[in-house]
């Protein structure tokens, strides 16, 4: 069954609720539903980085974009096995792994990612995947393989959606969750705040998300951060009262989920992120870096545990470890029939960054041949 029926109108209101007042209110509801002591730490692994044919605004990943991402293949088992068996001696419970693909094709690729699904499982660690887009036939092969979560942002708004991603309809999302529900996989879905959207779009986005049944497991809120060479490259940090106003939020809407503290954290301090903990916040992803993008160094993380007096969360804490199936096909049902959007609306900043990032990609080239002609010649 859902949860309490939330308007966009209730959600505004709680929103801006006095900060003192909301926190005190969210830590109470916080306290019912979960223990405020322990708090899961996460690890975000990119098993193949870069490349990506989307144009999120703010994704350094992007292909169309020129950053300093360097585009890498599909991790191997054994890296991956090393990553994990790392991340849970220093208190990982969940792994999860990303690949920056649009949607998920059915092949040698995603074969290999159920590999890595499968060494993960053994390892006892609650195993998350954001890979794209996905049937609902992927995802019942990923939880045969031992996929314990999927994560699927819907990053803001449907509407301010629009104006970060031309590229795929926020239809295609809610397609996407709904599919992974459906194979009885945990949902992760949260967003991005920051981006230059309204407080309107960050509550129409928890309405949204209040509106699945059953309301997602985990909620990640990030805050943007700004990466040379993206459109939104030049935005800057929001507050951290901006940050807890949201967790708070959140942790109200969706009592029974776990929020969980994501980008940005490299720009909070110890005493910004207690007070996340304090209205609501059960989880952190760890590790040196989000997939691309910096993140405190695990080490701190422990030390700001042992100063608040927090404890890691085991796996499996509120639901069970997946069995993996022996199964060597799950059948067909709609796949083939199934197309993913491809809106056809202009970001006008998108298009700028997709012309620069060409321009700029040329000038290394130039760079680059230019260098080794006078190496060549310095040798001869």
């Amino acid at each position: 069954m859902s949860e309490q029926k939330w308007t966009y109108e209730a959600i505004k209101e709680l929103y801006n609720t006095p900060l003192l007042e909301l926190v005190f209110r969210a830590a109470s509801v916080h306290r019912e539903h979960h223990n405020p002591r322990e708090v899961q730490i996460s690890t975000l692994l990119s098993i193949k980085t870069g490349g990506c044919p989307e144009d999120c605004a703010y994704c350094p990943q992007a292909a169309r974009y020129f950053t300093d991402v360097e585009e890498n293949e599909l991790m191997s088992v054994e890296q991956v096995r090393t990553a994990a068996t790392r991340a849970k001696s220093l208190g990982s419970s969940r792994l999860c792994m990303g690949a920056a693909w649009r949607n998920v094709e059915d092949g040698e690729e995603f074969d290999h990612v159920l590999d890595l699904v499968r060494t993960v499982n053994e390892l006892d660690m609650e195993v998350c995947a954001t890979l794209g887009m996905l049937t609902e036939r992927q995802a019942q092969k990923l939880r045969d393989a031992g996929l314990y979560a999927y994560n699927h942002n819907l990053d803001s708004s449907e509407d301010y959606y629009k104006e970060i991603i031309s590229t795929r309809g926020y239809e295609d999302r809610l397609k996407t969750l709904d599919n992974a529900r459906k194979a009885n996989l945990t949902l992760c879905s949260g967003g991005i705040i920051g981006m230059g959207e309204s407080i309107d779009d960050r509550c129409k986005m928890l309405e949204t998300l209040a509106s699945l049944d059953p309301v997602p497991e985990s909620i990640p809120i990030n805050a943007l951060v700004s990466v040379e060479g993206t459109p939104m490259e030049n935005v800057q940090p929001i507050s951290i009262w901006e940050m807890i106003r949201m967790v708070a939020t959140t942790r109200i809407v969706i009592p029974t989920t776990t929020v969980r503290l994501s980008a940005g954290r490299t720009e909070m301090s110890i005493e910004g992120q207690a007070l996340c903990f304090m209205a609501g916040a059960g989880s952190i992803f760890a590790g040196n870096k989000l997939l691309t993008t910096p993140n405190p160094e695990m080490f701190k993380d422990l030390e700001m545990f042992h100063l608040l007096g927090l404890t890691p969360t085991e796996p499996y804490a509120k639901h069970e470890k997946p069995a993996v199936s022996e199964k060597e096909e799950v059948p067909e049902t709609e796949d083939k029939k199934h197309k993913w959007s491809r809106p056809k609306h202009r970001i006008e900043a998108n298009v700028k960054y997709t012309k620069l990032g060409k321009q700029r990609r040329k000038a290394q080239q130039n760079t680059d041949a230019e260098k080794k002609l006078k190496e060549s010649k310095a040798q001869s």
